[in-house]
């Protein structure tokens, strides 16, 4: 396995596995969080995960860069990235598409060449992996999304997507888990808290994992909210392997 390491300003470094979005890259790089994690480098403060690197921030006046690099490489070296497999997890997300929760699914579908239901047909049928996480708290990077409907992002971005929207940007489809603008073509809404700082775990899920997206109608988005409200509700996992 090839890797660099690289100084990024005087506080962290950098671990480059790759170039590409490919899965295996990420599995890679996730494990490599994982377990440099586990291990608690003093002076190390944060991992951060991205599409094919990982970012390590760290304090400088309780470690240098080199001696870190040291450690880190050390640790690299016996790291077992071939027999670590992760078992496929998936979260299900709960949407209500088109309509008010999702304006732009008729341009979407007049984009695609194909009818609105069709569009959500297609949207909802992979397992999109996360690659990683960013923009936000809990705003998630997916792989996966047939390209057949993808569609360039607004020309001129909303000052306002209302929290859970669901928007496809080119090839990349998301969530927006927080109230903020954006240019995402918006074609549906998830009920879910995806991202909630008084939760044990704020974030629902982690790179790595994955996301399946279920179509719900109006009714039920609107008893699903009351039940996050009541705290009643249960977030749906499958885990396989």
């Amino acid at each position: 396995m090839e890797y660099k390491i690289l100084p990024v300003g005087d506080s962290a470094l950098t671990i480059v596995f790759g170039n590409e979005i490919d899965p295996e890259i990420s599995r890679i790089v996730r494990i490599a969080r994982k377990t440099l994690a586990k291990k608690k480098i003093k002076g190390v403060t944060e991992y951060v995960q991205t599409y094919a690197t990982l970012m390590v921030h760290y304090r400088p006046l309780v470690i240098g860069f080199d001696k870190l690099a040291e450690k880190i490489e050390a640790e690299l070296s016996v790291m077992n990235f071939e027999g670590d497999r992760m078992k496929k997890k998936t979260i299900l997300i709960p949407v209500c598409y088109g309509g008010e929760f999702g304006p732009d699914l008729p341009t979407v579908s007049e984009h695609a060449g194909i009818s609105e239901q069709e569009v959500i047909e297609r949207h909802t049928s992979p397992d999109y992996l996360i690659y990683m996480l960013g923009f936000m708290p809990g705003f998630v990077y997916l792989g996966g999304m047939d390209k057949s409907i993808s569609t360039p992002r607004l020309k001129d971005p909303r000052e306002r997507l209302e929290k859970g929207s669901v928007g496809i940007a080119g090839d990349q489809t998301g969530i927006y888990p927080l109230v903020s603008p954006g240019g995402w073509q918006i074609i549906g809404r998830t009920p879910l808290e995806l991202y909630d700082p008084n939760r044990e775990k704020p974030i629902l899920y982690e790179a790595g994992e994955y996301i399946r997206f279920i179509p719900i109608e109006k009714e039920e988005f609107f008893h699903i909210r009351r039940m996050i409200e009541n705290g009643e509700y249960e977030y749906q996992w499958i885990k396989e392997g």
